[in-house]
């Protein structure tokens, strides 16, 4: 100790070491424009699948998506262009509420685009960046919904998450590198009592991260997105929301937006949130992003037999794999640590369905069997999947067949 070495853990001298008080900045945020001019927050996907965003000044609000003006930002910083030519275009795809700045201040989703001079506007094709980067995964799932738009596919998906205590600066939030850091409510260096009490509990021993998720509700309500519940997940510090029903593409648009508010009341409460599908090894359950999906006739008298149907498609030679390699970002290594047949999962090498079995692939609600039409839950996307993969392979396998004979 003399030395005059610190012993501390870094963990325990995070920085900022300054509380910045909230009561300080409400004044400023109750400023009114001088003007009329509106702060509008662009949201778009970084080349490691991540969400970004920066806010443009707007002379008025804008009426609907086409009132924004296409953006770009320095794509070599995200890993998807290169220094010597950087910019990528954003194209406003999805407008929302925000409810930190409050209305009429809005939320931008955008798709990313290489840029392209002589195209109208500016915009060439959706970016595909010459690295192993992410690109934009929208513009072509708009295509397959496009296709099967008769079928008006729903979605329902229940976002499963974990939150962390706040780790140290620039800490890669998925795989191994969870072993090492504190769930909310977890005893430091240690764990808690074995799964049981802590699903859709209440109560200050059992239920941690309440005030995140109810936030975090409120958000998403106030942002004008479709969630329609949220409940105590079985590890404890996990929490699950549902967004939906959604109409095709909408689905995932709605699913990052949320994801956006949910990582922005974390930093105001100053906590972590990880989507990474298996956070801590051993007998703790995973993480899903289970997708529910219905189509027109499903939902119609007699649809169980189109549900069938479905299930046949789904279970059909090589469509295990496609899927489990569109689920989760990795191409199905992420869901190797979930999908283990244990903790509610099925195994990840074969495809399987039955009613009301939560070890299947896919379950198929009780009432839907005993009503003859309904909906179909796929239990195997995790919980980092992107939404515009999951939704249109499902609509590919499922439902395209059917328009293109």
């Amino acid at each position: 100790m003399g030395c005059g070495m610190s012993t501390s853990n870094p963990q325990d001298t995070i920085p900022p070491y300054t509380t910045l008080e909230f009561s300080i900045v409400e004044k400023y945020m109750a400023l009114p424009s001088a003007n009329g001019e509106v702060q509008a927050e662009y949201v778009w996907l970084g080349g490691a699948m991540e969400l970004r965003c920066k806010t443009k000044t707007l002379p008025r609000a804008p009426r609907s998506v086409d009132d924004l003006p296409v953006w770009n930002y320095d794509g070599s910083s995200t890993n998807q262009a290169p220094g010597k030519d950087s910019e990528v275009f954003l194209k406003p795809v999805a407008m929302y509420t925000d409810p930190f700045r409050g209305a009429p201040h809005v939320l931008v989703l955008c798709e990313n685009y290489h840029p392209d001079p002589d195209s109208p506007g500016g915009l060439g094709a959706p970016l595909v960046p010459a690295t192993k980067a992410y690109g934009n995964s929208r513009a072509e799932a708009v295509e397959i919904f496009k296709k099967v738009a008769a079928a008006k596919p729903w979605f329902g998906i229940e976002q499963e998450y974990t939150l962390f205590e706040r780790p140290f600066p620039g800490t890669d939030l998925k795989g191994k590198t969870l072993g090492s850091l504190t769930p909310y409510g977890w005893p430091k260096g240690g764990r808690p009592l074995p799964q049981g009490p802590y699903y859709c509990s209440v109560g200050a021993e059992n239920a941690f991260g309440r005030r995140v998720a109810e936030a975090h509700y409120k958000a998403c309500l106030a942002a004008g997105l479709k969630i329609s519940g949220i409940n105590g997940e079985v590890m404890p510090g996990q929490w699950e929301y549902q967004i939906g029903p959604c109409l095709g593409i909408e689905a995932g648009d709605m699913l990052w937006m949320s994801r956006y508010l949910l990582e922005r009341v974390c930093e105001d409460f100053g906590v972590v949130v990880t989507f990474d599908p298996k956070p801590i090894s051993g007998d703790w359950n995973g993480a899903g992003c289970h997708t529910n999906v219905s189509t027109e006739e499903t939902r119609k008298a007699g649809g169980y037999a189109k549900i069938e149907e479905y299930m046949k498609r789904l279970g059909a030679p090589g469509k295990q794999e496609e899927h489990i390699a569109a689920y989760d970002p990795s191409g199905g290594n992420d869901n190797k640590r979930r999908l283990t047949g244990k903790h509610e999962t099925a195994s990840i090498n074969e495809f399987s369905w039955g009613v009301a079995n939560r070890g299947a692939s896919v379950r198929i609600p009780r009432m839907t069997e005993k009503e003859k039409r309904g909906y179909f839950e796929d239990r195997r996307p995790a919980s980092n999947m992107d939404p515009y993969k999951v939704t249109s392979k499902i609509m590919e396998t499922c439902v395209l067949p059917d328009y293109e004979k």
